[in-house]
């Protein structure tokens, strides 16, 4: 089959910004796309956290980095915005290419750059709360996304975009650009999460440069204000989630957010693919973060890694104990609050738990507490990327009590470093983890429920431990790898382009 150019949009993208699995999904699906032989670019922001990829200390360009001496335009509120452009490549491992060979298979990344709008320290918002101007900032990329190809010469055949901040790319496909070349590209939008959809008061509509007839209820306007994702619903060619059974869960008043009856009207034009992990990143066996390496093959390093973990945790370090990991948001949508009703019996059982995350307030302040006191809790707020494999690596159980959640990336994580996940059975946890094979499920969202199901695991893990090795065992040699999602998205693709062609929308 011919290879497909293919854009992806996006507001997050590893190695250059993260504030979820998002940005895992920006990386490593163009990575593995680009590996099969297409055609793959990259538009991104140029944030702040950006920088330390794409300059030395002089702030001269590094190898493989290139900033385009043109400047680009792109259309915002009625007049000119100008930006800066940077490309660079990034390999299977996530980082940035340093010497790029012209046969590479490699996707390229674009960061357009835009002082006032982008190069702050948050991508979405900071301690204050969301970014008064998000609606500016995400038309700037999405309008910018359009522009860079035409200023590359670059007509896709497909425009894969992601969530609220880059929903916008399929309207204008359908209206602004519908009589230029690229109005004829598809597009895909992929929902990561429901639960964020990009409202804005009505009076700035103009700033997204559409007339006010593509301002209708039903499209982007809802209750009179602007609803981004709603539109982009509405607009793209085909519709994907990130698990099949989120993708069930949607369509219902209880997981649509509001918008199950638009998915409900697309029909068979929404479907779910699972993600997958990048799993040349998180590999056990090659991994950098970790005191030991280990395999399927040879365990034996997961019990160094359990100690190591345990010394910079400052817990006792005990071979014996259950180590349970949470690496998450302290937010509602992970159930923090049944995890936090949960710890008086957990920590009884004569375990010990570590939690690296940071959000809710009173979730902060309960676990710093918690740390401070006794000598089987203990937490690190905020986020740590090296941290995080390591209590992936160390832990023996991991916990996700979401009260739903679209696909999850750490369920997955764990089954490849042996770390059996206890979940809740909703969207990709369901999909992802096999009950008493790879992990251990319950299906209630309550403090009950998930501490009878942590005190089944801790039971097993002390009792059957040849049983409990059999799940580690089965858990990370499953195929978690990009792989088979990547060619999932190659066949939407296709069916989106002959969709495009065929209907003209």
């Amino acid at each position: 089959m011919a290879r497909l150019k293919i854009l992806f949009a996006v507001s997050e993208c590893v190695p250059f910004a993260k504030t979820g699995g998002l940005a895992d999904v920006a990386g490593a699906l163009p990575t593995a796309l680009a590996a099969q032989g297409h055609d793959v670019r990259v538009v991104m922001p140029r944030y702040r956290s950006a920088m330390k990829h794409l300059v030395d200390g002089s702030g001269a360009p590094l190898p493989g980095v290139r900033r385009h001496e043109a400047p680009l335009g792109v259309p915002l509120g009625g007049h000119e915005v100008w930006t800066a452009v940077w490309e660079a490549r990034v390999d299977a491992s996530g980082k940035v290419m340093r010497r790029v060979d012209r046969a590479a298979r490699a996707p390229r990344v674009y960061l357009l750059e835009h002082g006032v709008f982008f190069d702050r320290d948050g991508v979405y918002g900071d301690s204050l709360g969301e970014f008064g101007d998000n609606l500016q900032r995400f038309t700037l990329l999405s309008r910018g996304a359009l522009s860079l190809c035409k200023a590359l010469s670059f007509v896709p055949d497909v425009v894969h975009v992601h969530d609220w901040q880059t929903a916008l790319v399929p309207v204008y496909l359908n209206t602004l650009e519908r009589d230029t070349e690229l109005g004829q590209a598809a597009s895909v939008l992929t929902i990561h999460n429901m639960g964020y959809q990009g409202w804005f008061e009505e009076h700035l509509f103009p700033l997204t440069g559409l007339g006010w007839e593509v301002f209708r209820e039903g499209g982007l306007a809802a209750h009179h204000q602007v609803n981004l994702l709603q539109g982009g619903l509405h607009h793209a060619t085909l519709i994907s989630t990130v698990s099949p059974r989120y993708a069930q869960e949607i369509r219902t008043p209880q997981g649509g957010e509001g918008l199950d009856w638009v998915l409900q009207g697309r029909g068979g034009d929404v479907v779910g693919i699972l993600n997958g992990i990048d799993d040349a990143v998180w590999n056990p066996a090659t991994d950098e973060h970790l005191a030991a390496r280990y395999s399927a093959e040879d365990l034996s390093g997961k019990q160094a890694c359990k100690a190591a973990l345990q010394r910079e945790m400052g817990l006792p370090e005990r071979a014996d104990v259950p180590l349970l990991g949470v690496v998450s948001r302290l937010a509602n949508q992970k159930g923090i609050d049944v995890l936090a009703g949960a710890l008086g019996q957990i920590l009884s059982m004569d375990v010990q738990v570590v939690v690296l995350g940071s959000g809710e307030g009173w979730a902060e302040e309960l676990f710093r507490r918690l740390s401070a006191s006794g000598d089987r809790f203990r937490a690190h707020i905020g986020m740590n990327e090296g941290l995080a494999h390591r209590i992936e690596a160390g832990a023996d159980l991991f916990l996700m009590p979401s009260r739903y959640e679209p696909c999850g990336l750490n369920q997955l994580y764990s089954q490849r470093y042996g770390t059996l996940p206890v979940v809740r059975a909703v969207g990709g946890l369901d999909d992802t983890v096999d009950a008493n094979l790879t992990g251990f499920k319950f299906g209630d969202l309550s403090v009950e429920a998930l501490a009878q199901t942590v005190a089944w695991a801790v039971h097993a893990y002390r009792t059957q431990p040849e049983r409990f090795r059999e799940m580690q065992l089965r858990a990370m040699r499953k195929p978690l790898g990009w792989a088979h999602a990547s060619r999932q998205y190659e066949a939407l693709y296709r069916l989106a382009v002959a969709r495009r062609q065929g209907r003209g929308l």
